[in-house]
């Protein structure tokens, strides 16, 4: 009994000495190098503390706040010409439709049969070459969009402008359908007819489906002229809102300095 009360003695002892030590040793740190040893200490070496602070992020919502109505004005209308600018640039080129998967114009849904049996017969080659003129018709059309674009992003108002910076990741594309969809249509459906004749698709779809209608003794008939408009129309807009989403969501798209500063804003609204 008594060997154990010496023990535990003996042990309080030894742990009030390191105790002890452990106090000069904090007290020797202090005076040296300023660091209170007894301040809990983070992973990272920073020091810990109870109190809470509140800080603004530089991409907070507040940020759009503190830009001018001026600046969110030039900000969407450079976001916009560039998204117009390049996708039409990339659209109205040999195989800008043809080579790109995300806007090529397909078969019409009405005559994917025609595709069907010319192939079964052995005329594979002349379906294809239907195809590619239809996209070549959109590729010659397309560029009859930048005037019609443009004229929609001057005419944007402040209010178009927050509302947009402010929307989803499509809104400006969306404001651009709402102004100019039908000008657009308007526009592109004599030019998309008179390039139909100029790269003579036109006359090549009268003979497939007149060799279509011969062979299966139906009477197929489709308007290409509003079909491949209404794909042309679709085509620019899938690469404006391309562009428009790049922009939103990549930080390295924002090529100009007031693209960085609308768009930086609004990265964390």
């Amino acid at each position: 009994m008594k060997k154990n009360i010496f023990l535990a003695a003996a042990l309080l002892f030894s742990l009030s000495a390191q105790a002890q030590i452990f106090d000069i040793i904090k007290s020797a740190v202090k005076d040296k190098t300023g660091v209170d040893l007894n301040v809990p200490v983070k992973n990272n070496g920073t020091v810990t503390s109870t109190k809470t602070t509140t800080t603004t992020s530089g991409n907070s919502s507040a940020n759009i706040g503190n830009l001018t109505s001026s600046q969110i004005s030039s900000g969407l209308k450079e976001a916009l010409s560039m998204g117009v600018t390049d996708g039409v640039k990339k659209l109205a080129v040999t195989d800008g439709f043809f080579k790109n998967e995300a806007v090529k114009i397909l078969m019409p849904e009405k005559l994917r049969k025609i595709d069907t049996t010319l192939r079964s017969i052995g005329m594979g080659s002349l379906a294809d070459e239907g195809v590619k003129l239809l996209n070549r018709a959109a590729e010659d059309a397309v560029t009859e969009a930048a005037p019609i674009f443009t004229n929609a992003i001057t005419s944007m108002t402040i209010t178009d402008a927050k509302n947009i910076l402010l929307g989803s990741n499509n809104a400006a594309t969306s404001y651009l359908q709402g102004k100019t969809q039908t000008q657009l249509f308007n526009a592109f459906q004599p030019k998309v007819k008179a390039s139909l004749g100029k790269v003579g698709a036109d006359t090549l779809w009268k003979n497939l489906i007149s060799k279509y209608n011969t062979f299966t003794g139906q009477a197929v008939t489709t308007d290409l002229n509003e079909y491949v408009t209404t794909e042309t129309i679709n085509g620019v807009f899938k690469m404006v809102a391309d562009k428009e989403n790049g922009i939103r969501n990549t930080p390295a798209m924002r090529t100009t300095s007031i693209l960085q500063k609308v768009f930086g804003a609004q990265d964390g609204k």
